[in-house]
C-alpha cells in the first residue's frame, strides 16, 4: 500500500521537510508494548501517572525504555473504555537510525475494548485520517499498528490493532509550519480559508460534530479536536484530530452533542461558516475527484472487514450524492447559510 496524497494538495504549503521514518509508510507495524497495562487500565479515570513499560519493535532488534500513561478525556472513563488510549513517552531519545528517530511523546490510540466490534470501530477511526490525508497534506499522519499486550501479572498477552497519531510538532515541521501561538479562542476570521473549508466539508463528510477549529476549554487551548499552525502568510490553519464520535465510526458510546436537532451520529450536520460558501463549493471539487480513490481506501486496510467496508462506502456514497452538483453544495450542504 501507498500513501495517496503528494499530488492531490489542496493547500499548498512552503518547502516541507521530509516526514519522520515512523510516518514514511502506510505499511502496519507489529509491536510489542510491555507493563502494568492492567493497572494503567483500572486506574485511568483517576490518574495518569505514567507507569514504566518497554516498546519493542517485532523483527528487529529495537526496544525502548517508555513511559505509559492513559490520555483523553471521555475514553478514560472505564464504562465507556475499559482500555484507555496511551501517551508514550521515551525515556531516553532513539538512535538516528531508528524507525523511532525523532519521536519524544506519540499518541497511540487503542481498541477500547477487546470485542471485534470494537476493532472495527478503531479501524474506522483511523481510515478518517486516511480519507484526510488524501483530501490535503495539511493533515495529520496515522501508523496503524498490530500490538502484543503484554502485562507481567495477567496470564496471556492480548493482540489488538491500535495507531499512532502523528506529533503536531513533527506535522508542523513536515509541512514548513509552526505550532499558532494562540489563547483558548480565535476569530473565525482569523482562519486561513481554503483549508478552513476543507476541514468544515471533511467533518460533514463523516458527520462529525465532536470539533471546533476556534475555540477549545477553558485553560486548555485552542482548539477542540483540532489545532492551529501558521505560515509566514496570513491566516492559522486548522488541522482535525480525534473522530471516534464520527458517523463514520460510529461507536456504540457516540451521541450527537446537546443542542443539535438530529437523532443519531450517522445524521450529517454542516458546522462550518457561512463566509467560507465559495471555498467550500470549490473543495467540494476536490472531494469528487478523490471519491475513486477514498472508495480504494477500504479495501486496503489491514483487518477491516468487508461488512465494515460496505457499510463505510455506503454512508460516504450518501455525502458524495449531497455534493455532486455545485447546485447539491448549495441546497443541501449549505442550506443555512443560503
Amino acid at each position: 500500500m501507498k500513501w495517496l496524497m503528494g499530488a492531490f494538495a489542496i493547500l499548498a504549503t512552503p518547502a516541507a521537510a521530509q516526514t519522520t521514518p515512523l510516518f514514511a509508510s502506510d505499511e502496519p507495524l507489529k509491536l510489542t508494548i510491555t507493563g502494568p497495562l492492567g493497572e494503567i487500565a483500572r486506574t485511568a479515570e483517576r490518574s495518569v501517572v505514567p507507569r514504566d513499560a518497554s516498546l519493542t519493535l517485532t523483527g528487529s532488534a529495537e526496544t525502548y525504555a517508555i513511559k505509559l500513561s492513559p490520555r483523553g478525556i471521555t475514553r478514560r472513563k472505564r464504562d465507556i473504555c475499559p482500555f484507555p488510549p496511551l501517551r508514550v513517552d521515551f525515556t531516553q531519545k532513539p538512535a538516528a537510525t531508528s524507525l523511532f528517530a525523532h519521536q519524544n511523546r506519540l499518541k497511540l490510540v487503542t481498541h477500547c475494548r477487546s470485542s471485534e466490534d470494537f476493532q472495527q470501530h478503531l479501524l474506522l477511526e483511523y481510515s478518517a485520517y486516511r480519507i484526510f490525508n488524501l483530501l490535503t497534506p495539511t493533515s495529520f499522519k496515522a501508523r496503524l499498528l498490530s500490538i502484543d499486550y503484554v502485562d507481567p501479572a495477567a496470564k496471556r498477552p492480548t493482540s489488538r490493532w491500535g495507531f499512532f497519531i502523528e506529533d503536531v510538532g513533527d506535522a508542523a515541521h513536515r509541512l514548513g509550519l509552526t505550532r499558532a501561538n494562540v489563547g483558548d479562542r480565535v476569530a473565525a476570521n482569523q482562519l486561513q480559508a481554503r483549508q478552513a473549508a476543507t476541514v468544515a466539508l471533511f467533518e460533514y463528510m463523516i458527520g462529525n460534530l465532536d470539533w471546533s477549529m476556534r475555540a477549545g476549554p477553558a485553560g486548555e487551548g485552542c482548539c477542540h479536536n483540532s489545532r492551529l499552525l501558521a505560515a509566514k502568510t496570513p491566516g492559522l490553519i486548522p488541522v482535525p484530530y480525534d473522530f471516534d464520535y464520527s458517523g463514520l465510526v460510529d461507536a456504540p458510546y457516540s451521541a450527537p452533542p446537546e443542542g443539535f436537532k438530529i437523532d443519531s451520529v450517522r445524521d450529517r450536520s454542516y458546522q462550518g461558516y457561512c463566509w467560507l460558501n465559495n471555498d467550500v463549493i470549490a473543495v467540494a471539487a476536490e472531494f469528487r475527484a478523490r471519491r475513486p480513490a477514498i472508495t480504494a481506501l477500504f479495501g486496503q486496510i489491514p483487518g477491516m472487514t468487508e461488512r465494515t467496508s460496505r457499510k463505510a462506502v455506503a454512508y460516504l456514497n450518501e455525502f458524495y450524492a449531497d455534493i455532486a452538483t455545485d447546485e447539491g453544495v448549495r441546497s443541501k450542504v449549505l442550506k443555512g447559510c443560503v
